[in-house]
């Protein structure tokens, strides 16, 4: 089962780093605007989902690669909460609404930060 999960993980961060490149625009409008220049923060978040998730795939790397999906999910909270604070907005044809958003930063920030801290040894 662990091994499931953890391939299931590795799949999880490259595809979710590969979208950034696909579809910035997903991300471009929960970037916080008191962060300078969202476009290159959306692309290096990409780029570090996809180096994590290769770094995943080795026992070697495996440690590295939990503590720094840990950190990196960790400083994504200030998008979760700008996410709530924005109120209903529209990404794509989608309606958020904050309690999307609370969802997120409650219920799934932890889960994938306790998915990632299970590889860290």
């Amino acid at each position: 089962m662990k091994k499931i999960c953890l391939y299931l993980l590795i799949l999880l961060y490259f595809f979710a780093g590969i979208n950034h490149f696909w579809h910035p625009s997903f991300y471009l409008p929960i970037i916080p605007p008191y962060f300078s220049n969202p476009v290159l923060i959306n692309y290096v978040a990409g780029v570090a989902e996809i180096i994590l998730a290769i770094l995943l795939i080795f026992s070697t790397t495996r440690k590295i690669a939990a503590y720094g999906i840990v950190a990196m999910l960790i400083a994504f909270i200030p998008a979760h909460i700008y996410f709530i604070q924005k109120g209903n907005f529209k990404l794509g044809n989608n309606t958020m609404t904050p309690i999307i958003g609370w969802i997120r930063l409650i219920i799934i920030h932890p889960l994938l930060i306790a998915w990632a801290w299970w590889y860290r040894k």
